[in-house]
């Protein structure tokens, strides 16, 4: 028998609830299906019928992976800890600034490199890493500044 590792064991107000949740209302749809997890994965004395993992998964078609969260959730936090959708907890540092974006602007501005009729996405990330605004940048991120500052390429004259 596999080593469970995170135990759910609800007592009859918590499945009540969660019954609940399931039947009736409107819910966000991952709300719902933690909700189910929980009340398939309870322990307790309460449950009729104990489900594995394995089994649950099956049924549910989720991951073992997302069964294992929301009971890790719900043992080392709460239950209403592991019917929320959680936030993201990676931290994305901002490579850009005002400063930086004005000089992009004037690059994408100025005359393409010698051999290149216009500038390229790929180009001007490579020269903002030669002039050493950025260690280094993708062309997406690239996109993403002349789109917001509703910036054309090739269109009209340059210089």
């Amino acid at each position: 028998m596999p080593l469970i590792k995170y135990r759910v064991n609800l007592n009859v107000e918590e499945r009540v609830m969660l019954r609940d949740l399931v039947s009736r209302g409107k819910h966000n749809s991952q709300t719902v299906l933690n909700a189910l997890i929980l009340l398939n994965s309870d322990q307790g004395e309460f449950q009729e019928h104990k489900l594995t993992n394995q089994q649950i998964a099956d049924t549910l078609q989720v991951s073992m992976k997302k069964i294992d969260r929301v009971k890790k959730r719900c043992v080392e936090q709460s239950l209403e800890a592991a019917l929320e959708k959680q936030k993201g907890k990676r931290v994305y540092r901002k490579k850009t600034d005002g400063d930086f974006e004005a000089h992009l602007l004037a690059v994408s501005c100025g005359r393409p490199p010698a051999g290149h009729v216009r500038w390229t996405l790929r180009l001007l990330a490579e020269r903002m890493v030669e002039l050493e605004y950025v260690d280094s940048i993708s062309h997406e991120t690239v996109r993403g500044i002349l789109k917001k500052t509703k910036s054309s390429l090739g269109n009209g004259s340059n210089g």
